[in-house]
């Protein structure tokens, strides 16, 4: 049997689902399966807007698919990532959103889901991170993430130590550290004043946020360190850490988080021809 076609619409952005509906009956005339799952938590398969296609729960139909087409921004690829990395279900993006770094299409190149359809594509590995929260010496939780693993005071200055496979590399005082990709090095770590990784490289992005001390100043580590973030015992905020903005998991004095390059990947579909330079200029300024 045909492996499916998942459509993964963000309803707040394609509105009324008509760009979804628009390439789903591409995709159909060209002999493809197609199923439409919601990517958010807040949206259940009964309560979307009419399509046209059968519906279904994302990670139902995941394990028979062979392409995820995602219709909205960044954070919807994000969702739709966290479900196929264990499959290795490649993502094509329509961008709909924002600035929409990691989404391969924009709205008007749609004629380009033909190539799509007939297997014309090239597939591109992203790197993945995974991470622990280690307490009292057991681990208590365990993420990963295709951007960033951020950790974040609630509202307060936390004090932080970071160490790179058990080495200091700086320990401060602020609002918090972002552990980041080179995908990842676009988002929350760029407007913390990390740099901007090419993301296909292997690296690891850590940088700090709102430190309190000059010396905090990003860093680019290679792939195969383990980054530690001890919090403090000083300042007993309360703080959290989140792997692509999802689920907050609080974190307490002497937790250590600790992040590691995942065996998972996350593979994006590559149809154009616009490079990775390009696309900077594009969304974060225009060329002269």
């Amino acid at each position: 049997m045909e492996k499916k076609i998942i459509l993964c619409p963000n309803v707040s952005r394609d509105i009324g689902l008509e760009m979804t509906r628009k390439v789903g009956k591409m995709l159909e005339r060209r002999g493809g399966r197609v199923v439409l799952c919601p990517v958010f938590d807040d949206e259940r398969t009964s309560e979307l807007p009419q399509s046209g296609f059968a519906a279904a729960e994302l990670e139902d139909e995941i394990p028979f698919a062979r392409m995820i087409i995602t219709f909205g921004g960044d954070g919807t690829i994000l969702r739709a990532a966290r479900a196929a990395a264990d499959y290795g279900v490649p993502i094509l993006g329509i961008n709909m959103g924002g600035k929409g770094f990691m989404a391969e299409l924009e709205v008007e190149e749609i004629e380009l889901i033909d190539s799509a359809a007939s297997g014309a594509y090239e597939i591109e590995n992203r790197m993945m991170l995974d991470a622990e929260v280690v307490r009292g010496g057991s681990t208590v939780y365990r993420d990963f993430a295709l951007n960033d693993i951020v950790i974040r005071g609630y509202n307060k200055v936390i004090d932080l130590t970071l160490y790179g496979d058990g080495q200091i590399i700086f320990d401060f005082s602020g609002d918090g550290a972002a552990i980041a990709t080179p995908t990842g090095s676009t988002a929350y770590s760029m407007a913390a004043g990390g740099p901007i990784v090419e993301p296909s490289a292997q690296n690891i992005i850590v940088t700090p946020i709102c430190a309190h001390v000059l010396e905090a100043k990003p860093f680019v580590l290679v792939s195969d360190r383990c980054v530690s973030v001890e919090i403090g015992h000083v300042k007993h905020n309360p703080a959290y850490m989140s792997a692509d903005g999802c689920e907050r998991v609080e974190i307490y004095s002497e937790d250590v988080v600790n992040v590691r390059k995942s065996r998972r990947y996350t593979r994006l579909v590559r149809l154009s021809n616009r490079s990775f330079y390009s696309k900077v200029s594009e969304k974060l300024g225009e060329r002269p």
